[in-house]
């Protein structure tokens, strides 16, 4: 654990990623998963090793998973190898290990015995009957710093690296305006884009600044789009954009498409080359798909979940974080951390 703590300290200062930080120096002291299995999925990426500081930290036996249709970064197999973190492959998902930290459900088949945290709200689809608590980390206020100011910060570096970081003036329809749809069109708004964002008026509110419009109005949705400069997708919704505009116009127009969900949103009509990095998350073309400091109190909320499987009676199926989960890592990240002017800018545009 030192080994790697001292690597990150190369990248990333304490401030970057202060949960985490305060996470390992509490549980250091107190080794709260002394002898536990733990099995975690959360994408793999520089900044993710991370995560694993406050797991070994507290004496957990740990072992990573790349899981189907999840990213990771190219050759990331080396560093947990240099830190000696097991890598599972097919046979060791078939154990049971004693928690399961899951991302979009691409570990239920694992046994696992105390219960399991799911990463993201794609999870909900294959645990709402879950036999045995589910700690949602995507379930809370948290989660809105990663999804929103951390992936709409990881849209606009991405299309930075593609050669399209200037938005000023061009106009950009979002669909979705959840937590990843209300991040993308922040960001598109504090760089001076025309936005408009598609979703339901009777659920949602936009970000202040940004045009709302109704889903599921064809004709409205193909006069945005016909002088758009750019569509993104953001719902979570496997197809969800199948059918609600004519797809054949918009794959021969000069418009560019982006993902932000993990789930493939447009559906056959649109192939995958006509979208930037193939329908793949375009945030995970980053080195960093998200900067640790927005990602931090995430991965934070995910340890402690294991943390609530041990040390409480949960029911079965779907558990949320309440404010007695949340507001200590939120604490550490206002006292310790950097992001700071980011939440206060989110808060002005709700």
């Amino acid at each position: 654990m030192d080994d790697l703590l001292n690597s990150l300290l190369t990248f990333y200062k304490p401030q970057e990623f202060p949960a985490l930080y305060q996470q390992m120096k509490r549980y250091s002291e107190s080794k709260p998963f002394c002898g536990l299995k733990i099995l975690d999925g959360t994408p793999v990426f520089r900044n993710t090793l991370a995560k694993y500081l406050p797991l070994l930290a507290g004496g957990a036996d740990l072992t990573v998973a790349f899981g189907e249709n999840i990213p990771h970064a190219p050759g990331i197999e080396k560093e947990l190898e240099r830190f000696h973190i097991p890598l599972a492959d097919a046979e060791m998902l078939k154990q049971e290990y004693d928690v399961v930290m899951d991302c979009a459900g691409a570990l239920r088949n694992t046994p696992a015995r105390l219960g399991r945290v799911e990463l993201t709200r794609s999870g909900i689809y294959y645990y709402a009957d879950a036999d045995q608590p589910v700690f949602l980390a995507d379930g809370g206020k948290i989660k809105h710093i990663e999804t929103a100011l951390g992936t709409g910060d990881g849209f606009h570096r991405a299309m930075c690296r593609l050669g399209y970081g200037e938005l000023r003036g061009k106009k950009i329809v979002v669909f979705g305006c959840g937590k990843v749809g209300r991040g993308v069109a922040m960001y598109a708004l504090w760089h001076g884009a025309e936005t408009v964002v598609a979703d339901l008026p009777e659920k949602v509110t936009p970000p202040k600044g940004a045009r709302l419009i109704d889903f599921r109005n064809r004709e409205e949705l193909e006069k945005e789009l016909s002088d758009a400069w750019c569509m993104v997708s953001a719902t979570g919704i496997r197809h969800a954009l199948r059918g609600c505009f004519d797809a054949e116009k918009v794959c021969n127009s000069s418009i560019l498409i982006a993902n932000m969900g993990v789930e493939d949103e447009f559906g056959t009509e649109i192939p995958a080359e006509r979208v930037l990095h193939n329908k793949i998350p375009l945030n995970f073309i980053l080195e960093e798909p998200t900067h640790i400091k927005f990602i931090d109190p995430t991965m934070a909320l995910s340890n402690y979940g294991a943390l609530k499987l041990l040390c409480s009676t949960l029911p079965a199926g779907i558990v949320y974080p309440d404010d007695a989960d949340e507001n200590p890592i939120l604490e550490d990240v206002r006292r310790y951390g950097m992001i700071a002017e980011e939440l206060t800018k989110m808060e002005m545009m709700q």
